[in-house]
């Protein structure tokens, strides 16, 4: 009997990473002549644009002061840019807001045209890309599910500002009705486009991971400020409020503001801090900190790099640290919650050694609070259980929809805008501190249903696309920008899909959610092609 010795097989030879297809001297020259001319372009453009922007800033600095020659030429500047590099703006957008606050009252001095320059980014950015899309005839609604909705949604506010603010406007009363409703528009869903911007700016891992870095540090650093800011009022470098008599001990002011930020409360002796941060106004600062416990909780458990990983529970801590010093007790009472639900719905429970050190690290800091300053700590905690005990949340949101549906005649409300503090230029409005009573207030039931409807379809349509990614990073971002938009979504809680940053953060963060498919789509093809991965896993 013989007995065949079994050949062996030649190991079959896996692409590296590392491999990169080597260019020609002629392809290398071709490139690099490409990106002379593309420079070249970018100079030759904004030259006449930087001219123009120079030149109208002085004229207005001679006329008009130095405010003015900022926001004159500044503005052309930025608007005209925009324009012509929509993606830049958007990232520019994104960047500038944390510090839109601080920007406007200590450059701006609190002028209406520096709290609008943001959308000197963000409109002529949009303009720009609608362009884009309709000359290569990409979809302007994605996905496609949410088209329905939103047609539902708009088509109930134009019946709104046609039926309700445009009767109003054939009475004389001094009022603006019109452009009421048109700015209570813009609040309502204004920044709703940033869903389809998000979509096609990010392109793929690349982009994501650009993103929610930047995210992160722009988190830190403004943390970083809050925090310095605090202690600047703490060492009497700040007055604050507590110098002052009476009720101005308990309101915000912009007298007092400090270091960075708008109107704030800082009367110590009365057990009543309200501090803004980067921000206009100390809700806005309190609803950062929020946004972020999802943004640096994403970056802490689903960033691929061990660096970015630990940059990322840098972030928790410092988010946490300031939802304790700045007084706002609905950050103070969401951060940790939100911190907990995230740890929950994302499966990161497994994953808990990963949040030792954060644990490790607030136990220190807060360690060092408690022994420094032990009072301030009972302080913060004695201050949440007496607003609690004495308007709880449950009964202040029920109260609220007594006062928004009182007196309440037809289905299409009492006209857009009529609930919005942004709008009040142009006509009365009333004061409403929840989201879905304000709803019914400006645009009735029937209005209420309609962004019930497309916020449950987004909130569905994320669901979805989160569960259908393979790569786990990708899928724990996933899962975390989509516990945000759940939460915002039917959040009624205050307002803040009307104001900065969640209602820039929301829709943006719903086009990312929405891409996250088509992400993991191509980072598979690009393994399978390296051999890295089976095609049948």
């Amino acid at each position: 009997m013989v007995i065949k010795a079994k050949k062996k097989r030649k190991p079959t030879k896996k692409k590296s990473k590392s491999q990169k297809p080597t260019l020609s001297k002629q392809e290398i020259k071709l490139r690099q002549k490409q990106r002379s001319k593309a420079i070249k372009k970018v100079i030759s453009s904004s030259s006449g644009i930087i001219t123009a922007a120079v030149v109208i800033g002085a004229i207005l600095f001679v006329v008009a002061g130095p405010k003015l020659a900022i926001a004159g030429g500044g503005g052309i500047l930025i608007v005209a840019l925009s324009y012509l590099y929509p993606d830049m703006a958007l990232w520019g957008f994104l960047i500038y807001l944390p510090f839109s606050g601080t920007v406007t009252y200590w450059i701006g001095g609190g002028s209406p045209i520096f709290q609008l320059a943001k959308d000197g980014f963000y409109f002529p950015a949009l303009l720009a890309k609608y362009k884009q899309w309709k000359s290569k005839r990409m979809p302007m609604i994605v996905p496609k599910q949410l088209k329905q909705p939103l047609m539902v949604l708009l088509a109930i506010c134009g019946l709104t500002l046609l039926l309700v603010n445009g009767l109003q406007q054939l009475k004389p009363a001094g009022e603006k009705p019109i452009l009421l409703g048109l700015m209570g528009l813009k609040s309502f869903i204004g920044y709703l486009p940033l869903i389809t911007c998000a979509y096609y700016q990010i392109k793929g891992k690349k982009e994501l991971l650009f993103l929610t870095r930047l995210t992160l540090v722009l988190a830190i650093i403004c943390c970083v400020l809050g925090v310095i800011q605090y202690q600047f009022l703490v060492s009497g470098r700040c007055k604050g409020t507590d110098h002052l008599t009476g009720d101005d001990l308990f309101k915000a002011t912009l007298d007092a503001k400090c270091f960075v930020g708008g109107s704030l409360v800082f009367s110590p002796s009365q057990n009543m801090i309200r501090l803004p941060g980067t921000f206009v106004a100390p809700w806005q600062w309190a609803w950062f900190l929020i946004a972020n416990a999802f943004f640096t909780f994403a970056s802490a458990f689903s960033d691929p790099s061990p660096l970015w990983r630990m940059t990322g529970l840098i972030g928790m801590v410092m988010v946490f640290v300031n939802a304790v010093i700045s007084g706002q007790r609905i950050a103070l009472a969401l951060v940790p919650i939100v911190t907990i639900i995230l740890l929950v719905l994302t499966g990161q429970v497994a994953n808990l050694k990963r949040f030792l050190p954060i644990l490790a690290g607030l136990g220190l800091i807060l360690g060092i609070a408690a022994a420094a300053s032990p009072e301030f700590l009972q302080e913060r905690v004695d201050s949440f259980v007496s607003r609690w005990n004495a308007s709880p949340p449950t009964d202040f949101i029920s109260e609220q929809f007594g006062q928004s549906s009182g007196g309440q005649k037809g289905i299409l409300g009492k006209g857009l805008g009529r609930a919005t503090n942004a709008a009040r230029i142009f006509g009365k409005t009333a004061l409403i501190e929840t989201y879905y009573p304000k709803m019914i207030f400006e645009i009735g039931p029937i209005g209420v249903a309609g962004f019930l409807y497309l916020v449950t379809t987004m909130v569905i349509i994320g669901f979805k696309s989160y569960r259908s990614v393979k790569d786990k990073n990708l899928r724990s971002f996933g899962a975390s920008f989509w516990v945000f938009v759940l939460i915002i979504s039917y959040n009624t809680y205050y307002y803040p899909l009307d104001v900065d940053p969640v209602t820039v953060y929301y829709w943006y963060f719903a086009g990312v959610l929405f891409k996250l498919p088509e992400i993991d789509r191509e980072e598979r093809k690009k393994l399978i092609e390296a051999g890295e991965i089976d095609p049948d896993t």
